[in-house]
This record gives C-alpha cells, sequence and structure tokens, in this order.
C-alpha cells in the first residue's frame, strides 16, 4: 500500500496540555505532539478545555489553537462533568473526515463511544492508548460500571481497524488477558532528557521524593507506614501532585497520626523549574504504586540521574538489569527494607546509569518514530 507523503492524525482525547490536574499523560501527549510535528507528521488535536472537575482552562474554545512546534487544538467546551461536550461531538465528523489515522486517548470518558462509532461510519483505523485504564488492581472503582463499558465498546468495535498502543509488555499482557480478540503493539512512554543535571549532592540525611497524583492506586500511603519504621537513620520525604482534596486531606491525617510531620512535606503540584528542582534535590524517587502502565516519573527521575524505588505493580523490573534502582513489593516492610538498602547504595553512579538508559531507549525522537510507524502501519490492512 502506498503511504500518502504526509500522513495526518487527528488526536482525540478528553484533556490536553496544559491541564497538568490529570497528572503526567497530559504532558505525554503533548511531547508526543511536539515530536510527531518535527517527524513531519501533521498533527491534530480535537479535546476539551476540562482542567478537572470543577475547572477549565483558559484557552481559546471558538477556534483552533496553533502550538509553536507546528501542531493545532481545538479545544471544546466541557459542559458537564469532566469531558461532556456537545461542540467536541460536532466537530468530529469534519475532523475525522480530514484526517488518515485517528489516535484515541482514555477508556472511560466521553469522547469515546463516539469516536469509535465516527470511525466505523467513516471506515477510519485507530490507534487507541487505554492508559492502563482497562488494568485491573484490587482498589479499583466502579467496577460493574466499567464492565457494563468494556462489554459495549468490545462487542461494538470494529477490530479490524483498531489497535491498542500500550505502554509496557506487562500492560499488554493485562489487557489481552481481558480482551483476547484485541491486538495490541508496544511503545512506551518517551522522556525528554535534560542535557545537564546539577545534582545538589549528598546531605547528612536521606532524601526521599514521591512525585506523581495523589491517589489511593499510588501506595502512598504504604510508603508513609514505611517510612514510620525508618528510626534508625536520618531521612525526609516529599510528596509532591496533584489530587482530590479529600485525599490530600486524607494523606496529611496519616502523616500526623504516624508522627511525621517534622519528616514529611506535602508540596502540592510542581512543574518545569520546580520539578527540576526537586529531583536535583533528592536522593532516591520512591514509586511505590499498586498498578503503573508505565509510570512516567519512573523515567522522569531517572532521566535527572535520581535511582528510583519502584513498586513491582509498575513495568519496573529493568531498574535492577541496569543498576539504578530497586524494583520491589510495595507493602510498608519491603519498601522500608529497599530504602534501608539503597541509601548505602552508590546512589550517583546509579544515576548516570538510569540516564544513560532514559537516552538509550526512551528518548522522544525515538518514541515519535515507533508512533508514526504505529500510524503507517494502521493504514495497511490487517494492522500486524
Amino acid at each position: 500500500m502506498a503511504f500518502p507523503d504526509t500522513i495526518k492524525v487527528l488526536h482525540v482525547t478528553p484533556s490536553f496540555y496544559p491541564a497538568h490536574v490529570y497528572g503526567g499523560p497530559i504532558d505525554a501527549t503533548y511531547q508526543l505532539c511536539r515530536h510527531l510535528a518535527k517527524q513531519g507528521c501533521e498533527t491534530r488535536v480535537l479535546t476539551t478545555n476540562a482542567n478537572g472537575r470543577n475547572e477549565a482552562l483558559q484557552v481559546p474554545t471558538d477556534k483552533e489553537v496553533l502550538f509553536a512546534e507546528g501542531f493545532t487544538v481545538r479545544y471544546c467546551a466541557r459542559r458537564w462533568r469532566q469531558s461532556v461536550s456537545p461542540m467536541l461531538m460536532r466537530l468530529l465528523w469534519p475532523y475525522m473526515s480530514w484526517a488518515d489515522v485517528v489516535h484515541l486517548f482514555y477508556v472511560y470518558s466521553f469522547p469515546t463511544f463516539p469516536t469509535l462509532l465516527h470511525s466505523r461510519w467513516l471506515h477510519k483505523p485507530v490507534v487507541w492508548s487505554p492508559l492502563g485504564a482497562l488494568q485491573r488492581w484490587q482498589g479499583s472503582s466502579r467496577r460493574g460500571a466499567k464492565a457494563a463499558w468494556d462489554f459495549l465498546w468490545y462487542e461494538g468495535v470494529d477490530r479490524s481497524r483498531l489497535i491498542l498502543q500500550v505502554s509496557s509488555g506487562k500492560e499488554k499482557d493485562e489487557t489481552l488477558a481481558r480482551f483476547p480478540k484485541m491486538r495490541a503493539r508496544v511503545i512506551p512512554n518517551g522522556v525528554e532528557i535534560p542535557a545537564v543535571v546539577e545534582w545538589a549532592g549528598r546531605s547528612e540525611k536521606l532524601r526521599l521524593l514521591f512525585l506523581g497524583r495523589l491517589d489511593p492506586i499510588k501506595g502512598i500511603e504504604n510508603l508513609l507506614q514505611a517510612c514510620s519504621r525508618l528510626s534508625d537513620f536520618a531521612w525526609g520525604l516529599t510528596i509532591a501532585g496533584w489530587g482530590a482534596p479529600a485525599y490530600a486531606a486524607r494523606l496529611r491525617e496519616r502523616i500526623s497520626a504516624l508522627g511525621l510531620g517534622g519528616r514529611v512535606e506535602m508540596a502540592g503540584g510542581v512543574l518545569a523549574e520546580a520539578k527540576r528542582k526537586l529531583f536535583e534535590s533528592c536522593d532516591v524517587a520512591v514509586v511505590p504504586s499498586y498498578k503503573e502502565s508505565f509510570g512516567i516519573v519512573v523515567a522522569e527521575a531517572l532521566a535527572h540521574g535520581v535511582p528510583v524505588i519502584a513498586g513491582k505493580g509498575t513495568p519496573w523490573s529493568g531498574l535492577e538489569r541496569e543498576k539504578c534502582g530497586l524494583w520491589v513489593a510495595n507493602d510498608p516492610e519491603s519498601l522500608a527494607r529497599a530504602i534501608r538498602a539503597i541509601r548505602v547504595m552508590p546512589l550517583q553512579q546509579m544515576g548516570a546509569r538510569g540516564r544513560d538508559w532514559m537516552q538509550r531507549d526512551f528518548s522522544w525522537p525515538a518514541i515519535s518514530r515507533q508512533m508514526l510507524d504505529l500510524y503507517r502501519a494502521a493504514l495497511t490492512e490487517g494492522m500486524g
């Protein structure tokens, strides 16, 4: 099959940059668009102005927004819940008619079913990134509603023109175990590699960092319990990220109940320079999640030369292979043992190995080329 000189790709997503309240996937989709444009891929984004349940981005909703890298974003006014937008519904047909390939993001959001239906009517191939939503863990919410949702799309979708893009082998295995008739391709998230890292050097105490969305799936409460067991050396923990106010309050209460108020800081959400400074002033990042399809913060920490302790619910077993961190169970005792063990390891050398690994396998130019190859495959019959 002859490919067009320039592939036209429409990204359909319920939220987009700079809606940082939704965590790492927001920056990942933005970076993907930037680097696809650099690869010569004609990229448009159809999204809403959602920035959490009660907030909206201050962006134009009556015209396309041209980003400096050369891709355009059409923000549609969100009218209800997280992403319900009549404007997005009206624009789906003309935008999808323009595209060669449609790239759909997320699962349990308003754009999912309209996009899948339009793709069937317009005979458009779809690359679908569930971003881990099709995986399950012991604390998964609304299981009944999600099961009904999954039944509807799984039975109604045109599988011959759809392929899942998953970010790890772990996500692929767990997703295909639930949906065996689907096809999936593993393409990990990319990460920006800073040219220079100004590491602050070791201090008298071990400086731990949790950075990510504040949510029960992230295992933060297990990390707090682990830290409460570390009485034999000096340490400090910074918890940074956005989350539901009620859950953030619950974490503060837990910190107080465990007597950790003098050692644990809740820093709130951080971006850009503030995030860089956090990485440069910590010794170890801890990612104790119950479940992650990828875990962008692991890659970000390693790119900044920070060793990582990651829970086995994440797909980062390579931390131990590459000798840049530990991959452990996320229960409090295992996390406490891992923190004790890593504090006497050569952290600076481990961080350097992590940076090399990220540059070798996870740089955005390489990942965007893989995604462009997947779009080309989506234009062929069978999408092998």
